[in-house]
């Protein structure tokens, strides 16, 4: 917690709609306000204050200056978000899901394991673990 005032704008380079969200002192995420496709907010946040960001309609991660996390400090004034080069897969899976209702999913002609990717959607819980053991996994 700090007292540093980092101004930074937030330009969603996407053409999705971005829900900011803040972690807060207790590491639970805080959303803010959606910015809408190609558009930018300036934000007063605090140094070392972290930040993701993820798409308002289907939860999935976006990045921020090419990073999962971003990182507030007084000499980073911008925080660009764009869509990730999601895997065919994973682009497919989001469209499936954007066109069939969960309870539908299984009536789908398709393998068994698909059904699983299907139904386990974006969970930035299961993101912050992630990027949680990945850093611990890097500071060894």
């Amino acid at each position: 917690n700090t007292r540093e005032l980092s101004e930074v704008v937030f330009n969603n380079h996407s053409p999705r709609c971005v829900l900011p969200v803040w972690l807060d002192f207790e590491g639970r995420p805080r959303c803010y306000p959606v910015l809408q496709p190609r558009s930018g907010r300036v934000m007063r946040s605090y140094r070392g204050h972290l930040w993701l960001f993820r798409d308002a309609g289907t939860n999935d991660g976006l990045l921020v200056n090419q990073q999962e996390l971003f990182v507030a400090a007084p000499n980073v004034t911008k925080a660009d978000i764009t869509l990730p080069v999601f895997t065919l897969k994973e682009r497919c899976l989001q469209v499936v899901r954007s066109l069939v209702s969960p309870m539908d999913y299984r009536k789908l002609d398709i393998v068994q394991s698909l059904y699983d990717e299907l139904e386990d959607h974006p969970d930035i819980w299961k993101d912050l673990r992630r990027l949680s053991l990945e850093r611990n996994e890097a500071l060894r």
